[in-house]
């Protein structure tokens, strides 16, 4: 066990493999207010203080505390504290927090009320699925394994599952994964993207509509409901969804019936529902954009998606998965990525997660001459290069070891790139085309730098 109690989660070795992933747990003590004295115990990845009569985890009887107050978030660094746009404000020590890293023994003020935080020496053992992928899913990594024994664990049941994580991350093949693992495998499963239709439409879209019910309604429709009647439905960007609407999708979940547009009478629908967003609804319900209600009907079931700055010991296998698959599309053997390659891949923070990493191997193995994809054939080599060196920068003193000044900023960043200038075209055989392909410029641009830096008598071996 690990005794660090800044450290929220670790891995628990069994019998020479990672088998569980253990998460610390937390006391949550109510030490001025109205709730003086409460006591909560949780060991969970979110931690919700509100205003009573609401669905949030701490529940204070304090009419300054918002609905959906802040929260506690526990990730592998640490507890991370977030305001979520409550009222009143969240403080720490007399200072008014956004975000921040929350300490061990810290007190959280809220409205007129204090919550003593502490986390505890003892943990709670979370399983991780035995394999490194499941129903079309790719992850070794603790996190996406112990995502991936909850998937099949979930499956089971027909309760509402909520998918959250950043664009990007694979909601969509969460739920089909689900889908693929439950009982209802061999009914229809269906895809709505809440964001991608416009609002007049929406309800249409989900509901069906009866002939005539609006203008250009020139036949009924039976709606992705309907459509999904034995299956499965996935409410993709949920948090898009209109206001006005919302209380009608509530009721759906709720009853287990649909109203089309212009109808009249109600129709049962069997379906199991999932949701993905990229939003933080608990914020959004403090905004007024999301109804309380739902997203406490919504949270049944709650699936996290890690980003893949957050696992990047998955990048490999990733990489060989579309690898494959272009293959397998292409007729062609597979490439590999070669060792710089993979390093440029470990560097990147991948802002767009596992589409940008996906979009980038099908680039790269376009761009590659041979069956190796170097690191020069990746879309984002011009960035990662551009972040080390402002790194360089950043990490650059006034003056030198022996006293001397450093040189200025223009000088520094020029030597930069002029080694990487030099670097590439050996890389590309001083092939000047290539070279300028691989940086991201054009020729003529490449060749006046060349000329600036007195790199233009290097052979050009080809024009």
């Amino acid at each position: 066990m690990s005794q660090n109690l800044d450290t929220a989660t670790w891995i628990t070795p069994h019998h020479g493999r990672s088998s569980s992933l253990s998460v610390r747990r937390c006391r949550l003590e109510v030490v001025a207010g109205a709730d003086v004295g409460t006591v909560i115990e949780l060991a969970q990845p979110a931690i919700v203080i509100g205003r009573a009569g609401g669905s949030a985890d701490l529940a204070l009887n304090d009419q300054k505390v918002s609905g959906l107050h802040c929260e506690l978030r526990l990730e592998a660094g640490g507890y991370r504290l977030r305001d979520l746009s409550s009222t009143n404000g969240t403080y720490v020590r007399g200072v008014r927090v956004v975000e921040a890293w929350l300490a061990p023994g810290s007190t959280i003020a809220v409205g007129k009320s204090a919550v003593l935080f502490t986390p505890l020496a003892d943990a709670v053992d979370l399983p991780l699925w035995g394999e490194a992928g499941l129903a079309g899913l790719v992850g070794q990594s603790p996190p996406m394994r112990h995502l991936f024994e909850m998937i099949e664990r979930f499956a089971r049941s027909d309760a509402t599952v909520l998918v959250r994580g950043e664009t990007g991350v694979g909601k969509e093949l969460i739920a089909r994964a689900i889908h693929a693992a439950s009982a209802r495998r061999s009914g229809p499963f269906i895809v709505v993207d809440c964001g991608a239709i416009a609002a007049g439409l929406v309800e249409s879209a989900l509901f069906g509509h009866e002939k005539g019910a609006f203008t250009g309604a020139l036949k009924a429709a039976q709606g992705a409901f309907r459509a999904a009647h034995g299956g499965t439905i996935f409410l993709d960007e949920l948090g898009e969804l209109p206001l006005d609407l919302q209380p009608k999708l509530l009721r759906v979940l709720q009853e287990r019936e649909v109203q089309p547009v212009g109808g009249e009478q109600t129709i049962p629908v069997d379906v199991r529902v999932v949701c993905g967003t990229n939003r933080d609804l608990a914020q959004e319900v403090a905004a007024g954009r999301f109804r309380e209600d739902l997203l406490y009907r919504l949270q049944v079931v709650e699936l996290t998606v890690p980003p893949l700055r957050a696992r990047k010991g998955d990048i490999a296998a990733l990489a060989d998965h579309f690898l494959a698959r272009i293959a397998e599309r292409t007729k062609k053997p597979p490439k590999r990525l070669a060792t710089d390659a993979i390093s440029l891949c470990l560097e990147h923070d991948w802002p767009g997660n596992v589409r940008e990493l996906e979009h980038a191997i099908e680039a790269a193995a376009v761009y590659a001459e041979g069956d190796e994809i170097l690191a020069r054939d990746l879309p984002m080599a011009g960035k990662v290069f551009r972040k080390k060196a402002e790194q360089a920068l950043d990490s650059a003193t006034s003056i030198t070891a022996d006293g001397a000044p450093r040189a200025g900023l223009r000088e520094t960043l020029g030597d930069i790139e002029r080694d990487r200038l030099a670097e590439t075209l050996v890389a590309c055989g001083n092939n000047r085309s290539r070279a300028a392909k691989a940086l991201g410029m054009s020729r003529g641009a490449l060749l006046r730098r060349l000329k600036r830096y007195g790199l233009e008598s290097h052979d050009d071996a080809i024009a």
